[in-house]
C-alpha cells in the first residue's frame, strides 16, 4: 500500500515533480489563502473598525507578523524534536481554525484572542510542510528548485484568492447585497476558518503517501534500538501551546512586549544554533554558516518588502484610484493579491529561465540570485517613490503604475523566496532541518517587525497633513528603502565567491 513507501521509493520519481507535491501544494495554498487573507485585512481593520492610530497600527501589525515568524522557529523546532511534521502540522491548523473562528464570531471585542490562536498555529504549520517538500528530494537533486518553485505557486495561488477576497468582503466591495453591513467582517474573518479546515482535511489524505515523511522522531537506545517518545512529551507541547495563548494575547496587544521579546529571541536563537553546530563536523559547519548569511541578509529584504501589509495598505487605501487597466478593482485587495498573481504568471517562466540558462552555462549561482532579488526590489520601490508623478491635487494616484511597481518586486521575490527555501534544505544536516527553515522564518519575524517600525515612522512623519502630504511622505520613505536594497544586492554580488566557498558544492 501507498503508505509503506519508503523515502527512497518516493525520491526515485519519474519525470520533473514527484506525486506527493500536489497534495502538499493543495493544503499549503489553502493554509496560505487563511493567511493572506488575514494579513491583509489587519491594518485596515485596525483603522477602520479598532480606530487605531496609523502609527499605531503599523506597528500593531509588524509585531503581530513578527511572532507569526517566530512561531515557525518553535513550531519547527518541536517537529524535530517530539512532534514529527504531520502531528505539529495537524495541530497549527487546529489552532488556526479556532482563532479564524474566534474573529468570525466577533472581530470587534476578541480581536486579540483570535490573533494568538492564529500566531501559534501558523508557527506550527508554516515550516513543516515546507521541509516535507524538501525530503521529497534527494540531496543534490538537480529538480529540488523546481518543485519548490511549484510549492511557491501554491503558496500564492492561496495568496492570489485570500488576499483579495478577504479584504473585499470586509470592505464591501464584494458580495455587499447579499452580506448586511455590520457582518461582513464576521465572513471574512470565517472564510480563512472554513479554507484551514479544506487544508487539513487534503493534508489527511495525503499524509498515506508521504511514507515515513513526517512522522514522529523516536528514541534510540543504547543498544541500537529505538522506541516511540514518551506520550507526556507530545501532550507537554499541546498543554504548553495552550497556556502560551493569554501570553501571545498580551505581547501582540502591547507592542513594548513585542520589543523585549525581539531582543531575545534572536540572540538567544544563535547561541542554540552555535551550540548545535560545534556537533557537527567541519564540513556541515561551513554549510551552516553559509545558511546563516542568507538567513541575515533576508530580514532586510523582508523589513522592505513586507510594507506591502503595513504602510502600503494605509497607502492603497489613501493615494491610490481604483482603475486597473479598465477594470473598477479595490485598491487594498489588488495590493494584498497583486504579487501573488504575477508570481503565478511568472514562477514557471522563472523555472525555465533558470534551466535555459544552465544549458547554456550562464546561470547565475545562488548568491547572485540573491543579489539580484535585492536589486530588483530596490528598483520596485524606485517605481513606487516616482508613483508621485501621476498623483492628482488630492494625492490620489495611478493603481496601473502602482501594479506596474508590484511587477518589479515580484522579480525580485522570485530569485530570492523559492531559492531561499530551498537552500535551508540543502546546507542543512539531516536532523536539523526543521530547525533550520523555522530560523529561515524567524528572519523573517525580524523582517516583519522591522517592516512595523519602518510604516511607523512614515506614517507619524507625516501627522496632521493632507492626504498628498501624506503621499510625499509615503514614497519618500519608499526611496529610501529602494537605496538600501540596491546596496544590499552590490554587497552580496561582490562577496559571492566566499559565501560559495562555505557552501562547497551545494548550489
Amino acid at each position: 500500500m501507498s503508505q509503506n513507501l519508503t523515502l527512497e521509493e518516493i525520491q526515485n520519481f519519474k519525470g520533473k515533480y514527484p506525486k506527493q507535491i500536489w497534495s502538499l501544494f493543495f493544503s499549503e495554498m489553502w493554509e496560505r489563502f487563511c493567511f493572506y487573507g488575514m494579513r491583509g485585512m489587519l491594518v485596515f481593520f485596525m483603522i477602520d473598525q479598532l480606530h487605531f492610530e496609523e502609527a499605531k497600527s503599523n506597528l500593531q501589525y509588524g509585531a503581530i507578523q513578527a511572532f507569526v515568524y517566530a512561531f515557525t522557529f518553535v513550531g519547527g523546532l518541536f517537529a524535530d524534536k517530539i512532534l514529527g511534521f504531520r502531528k505539529s502540522l495537524f495541530w497549527g491548523g487546529l489552532m488556526m481554525i479556532i482563532g479564524s473562528m474566534i474573529l468570525a464570531y466577533e472581530p470587534h471585542t476578541y480581536f486579540f484572542e483570535g490573533i494568538a490562536f492564529t500566531v501559534i498555529g501558523t508557527g506550527f504549520f508554516k515550516p513543516n510542510i515546507s521541509t516535507m517538500v524538501g525530503y521529497l528530494y534527494k540531496h543534490g537533486d538537480t529538480r529540488t528548485d523546481a518543485g519548490f518553485s511549484l510549492f511557491y505557486a501554491g503558496i500564492n495561488l492561496g495568496a492570489l484568492i485570500g488576499g483579495y477576497l478577504c479584504i473585499a468582503i470586509g470592505k464591501g466591495q464584494l458580495l455587499e447585497n447579499l452580506i448586511a453591513v455590520e457582518h461582513r467582517w464576521n465572513v471574512a474573518f470565517g472564510l480563512a476558518a472554513v479554507v484551514m479546515v479544506i487544508s487539513l482535511i487534503n493534508f489527511y489524505f495525503t499524509k498515506r503517501s508521504l511514507g515515513p515523511i513526517g512522522l514522529q522522531p523516536v528514541q534510540h537506545l543504547a543498544n541500537g534500538e529505538t522506541k516511540p517518545l514518551e506520550r507526556w512529551k507530545e501532550i507537554a507541547v499541546y498543554a504548553g501551546t495552550l497556556l502560551m495563548v493569554p501570553i501571545i494575547i498580551q505581547m501582540v496587544n502591547n507592542t513594548d512586549y513585542t520589543d523585549y521579546f525581539m531582543y531575545t529571541i534572536g540572540p538567544a536563537t544563535l547561541i542554540y544554533l552555535f551550540y548545535e553546530m560545534s556537533k557537527v563536523n567541519s564540513s556541515e559547519r561551513k554549510k551552516l554558516y553559509a545558511a546563516l548569511v542568507f538567513i541575515l541578509f533576508s530580514i532586510l529584504f523582508w523589513g522592505i518588502y513586507e510594507q506591502a501589509g503595513g504602510s502600503l495598505s494605509i497607502f492603497a487605501a489613501k493615494n491610490l484610484d481604483t482603475s486597473l487597466v479598465g477594470l473598477n478593482l479595490d485598491p487594498n485587495g489588488v495590493n494584498n493579491s497583486g504579487g501573488a498573481f504575477f508570481i503565478i504568471l511568472l514562477a514557471p517562466l522563472f523555472g525555465l529561465l533558470w534551466i535555459w540558462m544552465a544549458k547554456k552555462k550562464i546561470e547565475p549561482n545562488t548568491v547572485v540570485k540573491f543579489g539580484l532579488g535585492f536589486i530588483l526590489l530596490g528598483v520596485g520601490y524606485y517605481a513606487l517613490f516616482y508613483t508621485r508623478l501621476f498623483a492628482n491635487a488630492d494625492g490620489v494616484t495611478s493603481l496601473n503604475f502602482f501594479t506596474f511597481a508590484l511587477l518589479i518586486i515580484t522579480f525580485g521575490e522570485l530569485c530570492l523566496s523559492p531559492i531561499g527555501l530551498s537552500i535551508m534544505t540543502k546546507l542543512s544536516t539531516p536532523n536539523l532541518q526543521g530547525m533550520m527553515m523555522g530560523m529561515w522564518f524567524l528572519a523573517s519575524a525580524y523582517g516583519q517587525y522591522a517592516a512595523g517600525i519602518i510604516g511607523a515612522n512614515m506614517s507619524e512623519a507625516k501627522s496632521g497633513s493632507s492626504n498628498y502630504e501624506s503621499l510625499i511622505a509615503y514614497t519618500t520613505g519608499y526611496k529610501e528603502l529602494a537605496l538600501y536594497a540596491v546596496i544590499a544586492g552590490v554587497v552580496l554580488i561582490i562577496i559571492s565567491p566566499m559565501i560559495r566557498k562555505l557552501m562547497q558544492e551545494v548550489k
